[in-house]
Formats: C-alpha cells, sequence, structure tokens
C-alpha cells in the first residue's frame, strides 16, 4: 500500500491531493474522499477559531501506524492523510483522507477506520476560541470512543 501522511498549516487542495493519489492507487475501482471542516457550534457561543497543536515526529508516526491497520483489514492500495494544526477558522478544513481499494466498500470501510481513530488516538491538542474572547481545551468524547470501539469486533 501506498501511504503518505502530512501534518501541516496550510491548507490542503482537494483537487491536487486526489490527483497524486490517483498516481498511486494503481488499478483502484474506487476513491474514498473524506473532508473534516471546522464547525463554528451553535449561534448563543460562536467559535470565532480552533487551534490545533501536535508532537511532531510523535503525530505523523501514530497517523502512519493507523492507515497501516487499515491497510492490513482491507486491500487498500493507496491512503492519504492530511491533517492540519495551526489556527483554523469555522468552515476551513482540518482533515483530509483519501482511500483507494478495488472496491467501494474496502475504500469506504478504511477511510472511516481511519477518521474514527484519528479522533481518538492521533496526539492533538485542540483549543477553541469563541467570539468574546474566551478558551477552553476540547476534552475527549465517549461517542468518539465508542466509535473506534466498534471495529474491534
Amino acid at each position: 500500500m501506498w501511504l503518505s501522511v502530512s501534518v501541516q498549516e496550510q491548507a490542503f487542495d482537494l483537487a491536487a491531493e486526489e490527483q497524486a493519489l490517483r498516481q498511486h492507487a494503481g488499478d483502484a475501482g474506487a476513491l474514498v474522499v473524506f473532508q473534516g471542516m471546522v464547525r463554528a457550534h451553535d449561534q448563543a457561543h460562536p467559535l470565532a477559531a480552533l487551534h490545533l497543536e501536535h508532537y511532531a515526529g510523535v503525530t505523523e508516526s501514530e497517523i502512519e501506524r493507523i492507515a497501516r491497520q487499515a491497510g492490513e483489514r482491507w486491500p487498500v492500495s493507496a491512503c492519504r492523510v492530511v491533517h492540519r494544526v495551526g489556527r483554523l477558522e469555522p468552515g476551513e478544513g482540518i482533515v483530509l483522507v483519501l482511500a483507494a481499494s478495488g472496491h467501494r466498500r474496502a475504500a469506504f470501510a478504511a477511510a472511516e477506520y481511519l477518521m474514527d481513530y484519528l479522533k481518538t488516538e492521533a496526539p492533538f491538542w485542540k483549543r477553541e476560541e469563541f467570539a468574546d474572547g474566551s478558551t477552553t481545551w476540547v476534552a475527549a468524547k465517549a461517542s468518539d470512543d465508542a466509535a473506534r470501539d466498534r471495529w474491534n469486533d
């Protein structure tokens, strides 16, 4: 499986990322793309920005480990993960996962698996900055753990 992981401050170009992955996808019959975006949350307490921090080198290695696990579970021919760090405003792309496989089910499952594990296992720290100037660190969610744990069957 061809694998590429980037953790970066700059925005990603979805079309360019897809084009690059296709060069390594072989005879894939399916390409699944997931793009996560920063949400504004509720109107009563609007989010101004989300700040993401990571542990350089460790974060990339953990994402690679998760992607390799996906490649062991499903016949993925190519995988690309891009995760942004720094200050991101509502509507901006935060994460991009591309998974190519011979069949759609494997590509969908691999991309979903990657996202469920990225949410819980990749070492990122998130701090929300609200329009009123207040900030708070984002805590882990039981729903994210439950999504990840369903793959343990």
